[in-house]
């Protein structure tokens, strides 16, 4: 599980914490949410939300089928996600050194903030797995938004998508760091300057009502 030697002691740590956390999380689950991507089949079902556990945590599961891409190489700046298979194979890119790494059921990768990460099912079956999410912070009001618009076949315009990014606590690997900027600095200011969460807020009803 360790893929570098030198950081093995923290990567166990974060592994005990995290998986007590994720067991902590599953005692307290809310109804559960399947939301499906009809375009790639993808599924996501919220666990545990934001609200379950007062911002602390979020637990998201993932269908992902036969050769999907997931997310693209990417990391946080806050936020660290622990990675669970249940069934089947994940794929993983992670550090900026870009080991590979299988994930099969049972095993647990902590991803902390700053780490590159990507994820993708390369084989021929269908792959489960969970992620926890800590702190919540507003990654839930994100992926909600992403998974639901794909839902209901409505594509982000560019001030919708400036304030997805920005919840997703998220810097895109191999893209433009200037264009990324460019949206956190200018396009989102003005998303919220225009009121334009309120075309997104019945994605993310459930987390504004936990806020309130």
């Amino acid at each position: 599980m360790v893929l570098n030697q030198q950081n093995s002691h923290s990567s166990d740590t974060w592994l005990a914490a995290t998986k007590e956390s994720s067991t902590e999380a599953s005692t307290s689950l809310s109804q559960p949410e399947p939301i499906q991507n009809p375009v790639t089949g993808e599924c996501l079902t919220v666990l545990c939300s934001t609200r379950d556990s007062d911002g602390e945590r979020l637990l998201l599961c993932f269908d992902l089928p036969p050769k999907t891409k997931g997310a693209p190489l990417h990391y946080h700046l806050t936020i660290t996600e622990t990675f669970e298979v249940l069934n089947g194979e994940l794929e993983m890119e992670l550090s900026e050194k870009r080991n590979r790494k299988t994930l099969r059921p049972g095993e647990v990768i902590p991803v902390p903030p700053g780490m590159h990460h990507s994820f993708w099912n390369a084989s021929d079956e269908w792959v489960t797995f969970t992620t926890l999410v800590q702190p919540a912070a507003e990654f839930e009001k994100f992926i909600r938004g992403m998974y639901s618009m794909a839902r209901d076949g409505v594509s982000a315009n560019f001030l919708q998508f400036a304030l997805l990014v920005e919840k997703s606590d998220s810097i895109l690997v191999n893209k433009p760091l200037f264009v990324q900027k460019l949206i956190s600095g200018v396009l989102t200011p003005i998303a919220y300057l225009l009121r334009v969460e309120q075309s997104l807020s019945k994605y993310w009803s459930e987390v504004d009502r936990t806020e309130a």
